[in-house]
């Protein structure tokens, strides 16, 4: 499965199904995430309507940051905002100032909506190499892999378990690569089970990649056999992978005032 070794590469991604226990509910580890189909035709005035709706946060001084993503590989015509990390009481505080600027969403932008989709994605720092600076700004690009995982709890225990192998490699060997996983929570019928995402300063960067590879480092801390080993695990245990690249779009997010 090339796709797999290349997913792997390219990102560290965004996770499976499942409630996130109750002891990490107040660890502002989750995000949420909206992602926006809009025609070609469409654009110009889908941007004017989400930059109303951030216009309206502001005006009712929102404290909650939304980040924009415009998808710049795979469907370009798809628009990503996420918010967080944050806790997940945060979110019912967020739902109700949105409730404001819910209107202006929806006369503003919905009109020119294709569709969307929204999911909450919870951060698994023991299957990431999270950065150092995690408050640092966005950056330019993100590379995101959608992993879907055969059924049973044998695919979804060996991609968690080998994953977090990797991240305990990267960790030991200071490997120079970030990366984040996530767990999708509440993303419907044909939504990834794990998501990798990781972040580059530009094109050469990202042209670039990693180096060492992901398996040159993991065979460099636990030897070639295991690592080996690890591939396979994961290969095994997904059904589907596709990956993608986001760059960040200043003009669309929403920054709170105490943020800029």
């Amino acid at each position: 499965m090339k796709i797999v070794t290349s997913c792997v590469v390219s990102g560290i991604a965004l996770a499976g199904m499942g409630a996130a226990s109750a002891a990490d509910a107040d660890k502002g580890l989750t995000s949420r995430v909206y992602t926006d189909i809009v025609s070609p035709s469409e654009q110009v005035a889908y941007e004017a309507g989400a930059k109303a709706f951030n216009k309206c946060l502001a005006d009712h001084g929102s404290k909650y940051r939304w980040n924009a993503w415009v998808h710049e590989t795979g469907d370009t015509y798809k628009y990503s905002y996420v918010a967080g990390p944050y806790a997940w009481a945060d979110f019912d505080k967020m739902a109700e100032i949105g409730k404001v600027c819910d209107q202006t969403w929806r006369k503003e932008a919905n009109p020119h909506l294709k569709s969307e989709t929204s999911a909450f994605l919870v951060a698994m720092p023991e299957l990431s190499r999270m950065p150092d600076d995690k408050k640092a700004a966005p950056p330019a690009l993100l590379s995101v892999t959608y992993f879907n995982l055969k059924p049973g709890r044998e695919a979804d225990d060996a991609f968690n378990d080998n994953v977090k192998k990797i991240a305990a490699a990267a960790e030991k060997s200071k490997w120079s690569y970030h990366f984040v996983t996530y767990k999708v929570r509440g993303g419907d019928k044909g939504a990834p089970d794990y998501i990798l995402v990781g972040s580059y300063k530009n094109w050469a960067d990202y042209g670039a990649g990693p180096d060492p590879g992901v398996w040159k480092m993991v065979e460099g801390v636990s030897g070639k056999a295991e690592a080996d080993a690890m591939r396979k695990a994961i290969g095994d245990a997904i059904a589907d992978a596709s990956s993608h690249v986001n760059s960040y779009s200043a003009e669309l997010s929403y920054v709170p005032a105490a943020s800029k």
